[in-house]
């Protein structure tokens, strides 16, 4: 059994390529999760991906990766060894994402397509950046290349098997 990987995009990522280019560039969220699922599969990794522009929704995704029941896509799941999330707006306003991700006790890398730090002051404060594994921005979408290569090595310098984590 493959070693499983979600990635969760957060609020008006469904919108990367068309919102703000100048800062986020032109490349979609599909074409993202297609890169991603073609890297994880070259990996061994399963990857399985999920958007939302509601907090409740990302906060059931989280929950999911435990395995207890269905993952987000349906199917009965076993648990996942580690959450690469892009939070979004959420980064800087939600406590109850934090919440379930420090709850499931699941690894995460936080990732951002921009530089948060570059930005707006309100900004520069995430929610998430103290309790993860890794912190990636300002790489664009490159960024999520990044996250599932680091997450492949750290699984595989751990050397166990099916449910490892970072």
């Amino acid at each position: 059994m493959p070693r499983r990987i979600l990635l969760i995009n957060g609020p008006n990522l469904n919108l990367l390529g068309t919102r703000e280019p100048q800062i986020y560039g032109s490349t979609t969220l599909q074409d993202v999760e297609t890169q991603a699922q073609k890297q994880a599969d070259a990996l061994g990794i399963q990857l399985e991906t999920f958007q939302s522009n509601h907090e409740g929704a990302i906060v059931d995704c989280i929950q999911k990766t435990i395995g207890r029941g269905p993952s987000a896509t349906g199917d009965e799941a076993e648990p996942v060894s580690a959450i690469i999330i892009n939070p979004a707006g959420l980064t800087h306003t939600s406590v109850v994402v934090r919440d379930a991700l420090l709850g499931v006790g699941v690894p995460f890398v936080e990732v951002h397509v921009s530089n948060i730090h570059a930005r707006e002051p309100w900004r520069h404060h995430s929610y998430f950046s103290d309790r993860a594994v890794a912190v990636i921005c300002g790489l664009g979408v490159f960024g999520y290349t990044a996250a599932i290569e680091f997450v492949a090595a750290h699984l595989r310098l751990k050397g166990e098997g099916p449910g490892a984590k970072l």
